[in-house]
């Protein structure tokens, strides 16, 4: 039986389909690589406005609050508070005077019926004048899942908050490392914080509401 000739055979074979599949796989490999076949930024990178407040005024040490029909209740707010409260429009409703951005959403502090109802007070006057709701379905310590909704909500967002809860909150935005932010909500009702996410930065700015006698 003749031998057969160099090169041939199976061997040859193997290394012929080896060579012939190469150029298939570095292909793949090119595409896998390619920018426009990336998917694009996460969706808790996008742009966004937060802007945060304390509630108005609550009432001072012996003193009580006014629910919504008149009756006094602790956790309600003080008189200033609720003047504070039916001036917020004045800041932030789509007038010729607002000084700040008209929200698309609304926070406040929730909880149920036995929490303080302060932050929802705040917020249902501006409510009803940008005929937006006020959404209250996280409670005090609940701040990553604030943040979270606050993220996925139509910009600009504002939230009324309880002001223990506010670092917390501004750390489960991502937005604690920002330049000139304090590190806890002074002893104000008076003050806007608003932070601003361009490209995945988040910048700083704190603003005095100047509504009522009194405010700094």
């Amino acid at each position: 039986m003749p031998e057969a000739p160099a090169g041939s055979g199976p061997r040859r074979r193997t290394v012929l389909a080896a060579a012939l599949a190469t150029p298939l796989v570095l292909a793949g490999c090119a595409e896998a690589r390619d920018p426009a076949a990336a998917p694009g930024p996460p969706a808790s990178a996008k742009d966004a406005l937060v802007m945060v407040v304390r509630h108005a005024e609550k009432p001072y040490a012996g003193d009580t609050g006014e629910d919504d029909d008149g009756n006094e209740h602790p956790g309600e707010l003080a008189g200033r508070g609720r003047r504070r409260a039916e001036e917020l429009s004045r800041l932030f409703a789509p007038t010729a005077g607002a000084r700040l951005p008209r929200p698309a959403a609304l926070f406040a502090t929730g909880g149920g019926a036995k929490a303080p109802a302060r932050s929802r007070q705040t917020l249902t006057p501006l409510a009803a004048a940008l005929r937006i709701p006020v959404r209250g379905e996280f409670a005090l310590g609940a701040e990553p899942a604030l943040a979270a909704a606050v993220l996925a909500a139509r910009t600009p967002v504002l939230v009324c908050w309880e002001h223990t809860g506010i670092p917390r909150l501004v750390r489960a935005l991502g937005a604690d490392r920002v330049l000139g932010l304090p590190a806890a909500w002074p002893d104000r009702y008076d003050l806007v914080w608003t932070f601003t996410r361009t490209q995945g930065t988040w910048t700083f700015k704190e603003s005095s509401q100047h509504l009522l006698p009194g405010d700094a």
